[in-house]
């Protein structure tokens, strides 16, 4: 590996992170390895007093679902979203139940304390009469040590100098590349350096510490996910369908980010598609088995009704008219047929992706 990197290059030096500015484009410096990248993020713990569980629900399970609406009786103020939601349990001689997860951008409603009912887009868990955020003491996270970076001269510059001005790199991606060199993705993160010091992984090379707080980690649970992806993308479709639904839908973030820095190429009106339905037991597996579908193994068309939509538009390898043939229909039949709005009004997602899919020009047979 080349230990400096210089800033006018045309060619970067082949590494899996390359840190760069996002201003201008320039890169603060390469490297093999980034510690730290995987790791819980924050999260918000809420009490339920008063937990009741739903009749027809068997219990909470540990990991609740991807996506938890609380809905408040109060018509008046919307559902809030808890993704990625997880129950601690029963709050040891109490009638109160633990939920953690990350608060959507809006959060709870302020000062609202009353009733509220929960489900995960599918079916409803309980209710309890009130609720509250348990705040949790603060720890200060682990950094994100690029290990082995070859450093720009602006970075070299801005380390020798010191200062804490210096030391602040602003806005910065950490663009990740797979295996093959091709760009898997990307995490934004605001680059202040902590520390940094000469790297075992050879001679010029540093250990560029950042602070940890700054960034958005990947989910330790999306680990084998991305080591899957980091190795390269796969050649086969349904290389996902032995995952469960957490880690479907991490396949999908990567398939969805992966999609969003390539370049599409539609295919002419009148193509035949065929989709293999027989891992369409969820939500993430039937956009996977769609996005496979359409583009192959990896493939990405739309991660919700929205996003379905826009792809039928076109640029994302589809033109219309065209016919699909969906095959293990009644598996998405059985499993999607019964979901819930975010405020709780029950739908058909089947029945609504048939009916988008139809809009967009595609005649379905169902098989």
């Amino acid at each position: 590996m080349i230990s400096t990197v210089h800033e006018d290059e045309k060619e970067r030096v082949s590494a899996r992170y390359t840190l760069t500015e996002t201003e201008h484009g320039r890169v603060w410096g390469v490297c093999a390895e980034a510690e730290g990248l995987f790791r819980q993020s924050p999260r918000g713990t809420y009490e339920l007093f008063g937990w009741v569980p739903e009749e027809s629900a068997s219990g909470v399970p540990t990991w609740v679902g991807s996506r938890v609406w609380l809905v408040p009786d109060d018509e008046a103020l919307d559902a809030w979203l808890l993704e990625d939601a997880e129950s601690l349990g029963r709050l040891h001689g109490t009638d109160s139940l633990l939920l953690t997860g990350m608060d959507d951008h809006e959060g709870p409603p302020e000062g609202y304390r009353g009733r509220v009912r929960l489900h995960d887009g599918h079916r409803w868990l309980g209710s309890c009469r009130k609720f509250a955020r348990v705040m949790s003491p603060e720890q200060a996270p682990p950094p994100l040590v690029l290990r082995g970076l070859a450093q720009s001269d602006r970075l070299r510059a801005a380390l020798m100098k010191g200062t804490r001005r210096a030391l602040d790199l602003e806005e910065a991606a950490l663009e990740i590349r797979d295996g093959g060199g091709e760009l898997l993705t990307d995490r934004l993160l605001w680059a202040t350096v902590s520390r940094w010091r000469p790297s075992a992984c050879g001679a010029d090379l540093i250990d560029l510490e950042l602070d940890g707080g700054l960034f958005t980690p990947v989910p330790e649970y999306a680990r084998p996910v991305w080591e899957r992806w980091l190795a390269g993308p796969p050649d086969a479709v349904n290389a996902w369908a032995g995952l469960d639904t957490r880690r479907r839908g991490a396949w999908h973030d990567l398939v969805r980010e992966r999609a969003c820095r390539r370049t599409h190429h539609d295919r002419p009106p009148g193509h035949r598609y065929e989709l293999d339905g027989r891992h369409v037991t969820d939500e993430p597996a039937l956009y996977l088995a769609l996005g496979e579908a359409i583009n192959g193994p990896g493939g990405y068309f739309g991660g919700c009704l929205a996003a379905l939509d826009d792809c039928l538009r076109g640029t994302f390898g589809y033109t219309a008219p065209a016919t699909l043939l969906w095959r293990d229909a009644a598996t998405a039949r059985e499993h999607l047929s019964h979901a819930l709005t975010p405020d709780g009004r029950p739908y058909d997602l089947f029945s609504a992706v048939l009916e988008a899919l139809a809009q967009g020009g595609v005649d379905v047979t169902l098989a």
